[in-house]
């Protein structure tokens, strides 16, 4: 098991320093930059660009450029935004938190929600149920976030004026236990969005894997010694799912939390995908790959814990 650990802690550095190598060098070969992104004063003079861009290091080649900012990144420091002039750490620690908040909330709403679509649908294979959330599983898993969250807020915040449209508060700021509640009422429709759009296709993995499961020998026998259906999900199907589920839960974290940026941009969410959508318009270079680093970071780090658990849970993976 120690051995595994050590190996996946180098697998987790050596993509660390192959993503950072790709998204350096894609980023900064796109057209214009932020010295060219309107975001400065255009009477600007030529010696002044000149200058900015020897303070901002701009004027070095592209590797000494990388090998500069990778330095700098061992040591923690992942530059100045050229945007705020604040560091990029404090940007993001001041916005990490509500996205994380966000994603986590509905990754758990969700798993909860496809082990019991899942696993109904499996035990009632080919009835009314079955079909109904099959087709809500497809609509799902078909349905753009975008559009769902623009549809929300129009009946649920214009029409019917029931939620907030954005942000995270109301104008009158509120102190206590109403905060939370106030935070709550405004995350409703995007978790609700989040749960939505993400559901389907694990539903519809877990209700496959189910039906698998009953096919088996044991199941059979279970059954034949008249074990009832509640005790055969608790002792037989649900053990067996978590193996598969796990592995599962690690590929979902890289597009659970790369739909933040829409999201966020439509609700105007302070958050990290938000971020990131501002930084990406005006060329912020160290915002945008802080947010890559960290978010792939998060992602290797999630894969690496699915793997250990999976390894503990399965003595045949060992």
């Amino acid at each position: 098991m120690k051995k595994k650990v050590v190996q996946k802690i180098f697998y987790l550095v050596w993509m660390l320093l192959l993503i950072s190598l790709i998204s350096f060098f894609a980023i900064h070969l796109a057209p214009n930059s932020f010295l060219s992104a309107g975001e400065l004063n255009p009477n600007i003079t030529k010696e002044t660009l000149e200058h900015l861009k020897a303070i901002y290091g701009l004027d070095k080649p592209l590797w000494q450029q990388y090998i500069s900012w990778l330095w700098a990144l061992l040591h923690f420091d992942f530059g100045i935004s050229f945007a705020s002039g604040k560091p990029v750490i404090e940007e993001i620690m001041d916005r990490i938190g509500i996205t994380l908040g966000i994603n986590l909330v509905s990754m758990v709403i969700i798993f909860v929600i496809s082990f019991y679509i899942g696993i109904v649908s499996a035990l009632k294979e080919g009835s009314f149920i079955d079909r109904f959330f099959k087709n809500l599983s497809l609509i799902s898993f078909s349905m753009p976030s975008f559009y769902l969250a623009l549809l929300l807020i129009i009946i649920f915040s214009v029409k019917l004026g029931w939620f907030p449209i954005s942000g995270l508060h109301s104008l009158e700021p509120k102190t206590g236990f109403a905060y939370y509640i106030d935070l709550t009422w405004h995350l409703v429709l995007p978790i609700f969005v989040v749960v939505f759009v993400g559901f389907g296709t694990l539903a519809q993995y877990i209700r496959s894997l189910t039906q698998e499961i009953l096919k088996s020998d044991y199941i059979f026998f279970a059954k034949a010694r008249g074990i009832e259906q509640q005790d055969i999900i608790k002792y037989y199907i649900i053990p067996n799912l978590k193996p598969p589920i796990i592995t599962m839960l690690g590929l979902s974290l890289p597009g659970i939390i790369g739909g933040s940026v829409i999201l966020e941009s439509i609700f105007s969410i302070n958050g990290m995908g938000l971020l990131f959508y501002q930084a990406a318009m005006a060329r912020d270079y160290p915002i945008i790959l802080g947010i890559l680093i960290i978010t792939s970071f998060l992602t290797l780090l999630g894969n690496i814990v699915g793997d250990l658990v999976l390894l503990r849970l399965n003595p045949y993976a060992r």
